[in-house]
């Protein structure tokens, strides 16, 4: 297997396990959202959903350009919740302010990474 499907691989196990952290943890996502996005839970839901999709599709070959752009699309959507995180380290003590700053440039990385798969 090459390095390129390896990173596949480890792309969407990676998705399918946070999609389902969503499930596990909601209260955890529901403080990174930002006042002025609606019904919190919901959207923390919605999110899940879309991750654990779209990690299981990036391994499918007729479905993988499709789901590395809704991954795309994804990190793009969740940007605002990352940039809110990094604004507000009070509500997030237990992270590092600096580890909250170091999640907006690693939301490039995730795209430059889904992109590697269109």
């Amino acid at each position: 297997m090459d390095v390129k499907t390896v990173l596949q691989y480890l792309l969407a196990v990676s998705m399918v396990g946070a999609g389902v952290n969503h499930f596990l943890n909601p209260r955890v996502y529901m403080r990174m959202m930002p006042a002025y996005l609606p019904r919190p839970k919901e959207l923390v839901l919605l999110s899940g959903v879309a991750e654990v999709l779209l990690g299981v599709f990036l391994v499918v070959p007729a479905t993988t350009r499709l789901a590395a752009w809704g991954l795309v699309a994804l990190f793009v959507a969740v940007f605002p919740a990352n940039l809110h995180m990094a604004l507000h380290p009070e509500r997030f003590r237990k992270l590092p302010p600096a580890l909250l700053w170091l999640r907006l440039p690693l939301q490039g990385v995730l795209i430059l990474w889904a992109l590697w798969y269109v």
